[in-house]
């Protein structure tokens, strides 16, 4: 190698160090403002960060944490989807050598995947939303009492059904869907015992077309409202609704309940008699988004609950109903109960 091809290689290499560490003062620099040195991340169930439901809320949620506190997307606060279960241990563990130090673990299913990772990692700590992992101290648990808002959506069901026939479309048969079907069974035959209620699992949460062909069934056989607690399958619930309201007038159209955040922009619709509508009665709300905005705050500043479990309901707003779309009637009637439910006059069953 002659002179001038060693000044050319010094020449590169030096450049290549200088871009090097402009890249390593651009990454640095991404968090300069960064009021705190904590990274987090979720880790999504099989639905995604998409699903319009669940995950999406709970990465809307740590989206806002990590903008409050000046960190940025992959270098503060990031997710890890789940296309399938078999994904949850490799995810939770790619985590932890990313130097996550707080990881939400997304939904029940995640739950042995969590526990098993908390005890490899005990310098991290770990969120199990809708389940409980007990006697583990660097892991927190966050339930919800879906069972109350359930049985407003019941209520506003029964006060708006014509047909007297309501179907329940769910993810996957487990504790926590359990709590939405009683809760939301007991607010139908409150103000109605003689109405059905036709309910079916898919047994996944993201199996849109099986939603579909549910939701297609139990229109079919007369009902005219559905409540879908399904995640990512639920978007087959709103297809098939949508194909339905486009052949019917405004007047005639059936209904979708939506769950966990405010689905109503997933009924806008354009009927028969071209009116624009929507078909989304009401939503459950599920604060999952601030639940995860909330324990990510106490955790930055040294307040991590870990070995405890934290049930959010009604009476601190970790739960509720939209009733924007509902009658009057319909609006007093969910107003009535869940006072009674907040002065415990009423009992929601939970299983």
């Amino acid at each position: 190698m002659n002179k001038k091809q060693w000044l050319g290689l010094g020449l590169v290499t030096v450049a290549a160090l200088g871009l090097a560490a402009c890249g390593n003062r651009a990454s640095k620099g991404d968090n300069a403002n960064a009021k705190t040195d904590l990274k987090a991340a979720i880790v999504t169930d099989t639905g995604g960060v998409d699903d319009k439901s669940f995950n999406q809320s709970a990465w809307e949620g740590l989206q806002e944490w990590g903008k409050d506190n000046g960190l940025s997307k992959d270098n503060g606060f990031t997710y890890f989807q789940s296309t399938d279960e078999s994904e949850y241990a490799n995810n939770l563990e790619q985590a932890a050598t990313s130097n996550y130090k707080l990881v939400f673990g997304i939904g029940f299913a995640l739950r042995d995947a969590v526990e098993a990772a908390a005890k490899d990692h005990a310098d991290i700590n770990y969120v199990i939303v809708d389940d409980e992992i007990k006697d583990q101290k660097n892991v927190a648990s966050a339930l919800f009492a879906d069972n109350e808002s359930a049985y407003l959506a019941g209520v506003a069901a029964a006060k708006t059904t014509k047909t007297k026939q309501i179907g329940f479309v769910g993810g996957i048969e487990g504790a926590v869907l359990t709590r939405f079907q009683k809760g939301f069974e007991a607010g139908v035959k409150s103000v109605d015992p003689s109405i059905k209620i036709d309910v079916q699992y898919a047994g996944s949460f993201g199996d849109a077309a099986k939603g579909k062909t549910i939701a297609a069934a139990q229109y079919a056989a007369g009902a005219d409202i559905v409540y879908q607690v399904a995640g990512g399958t639920g978007a087959g619930v709103f297809n098939e609704a949508k194909s339905i309201n486009e052949t019917k007038n405004e007047d005639e159209k059936v209904w979708v309940l939506g769950v966990d955040r405010d689905q109503e922009a997933e009924g806008a619709y354009k009927s028969k008699d071209g009116k624009d509508s929507n078909f989304v009665l009401a939503s459950t709300l599920k604060k999952v988004g601030e639940t995860v905005k909330d324990l990510a705050t106490k955790a930055s500043k040294g307040e991590f609950p870990g070995g405890k479990t934290s049930t959010y309901g009604l009476k601190d707003g970790g739960v509720d109903l939209t009733t924007k779309n509902l009658s009057e009637d319909a609006k007093k009637a969910v107003e009535d109960a869940k006072a009674k439910i907040l002065d415990g006059s009423i009992k929601v069953p939970t299983e």
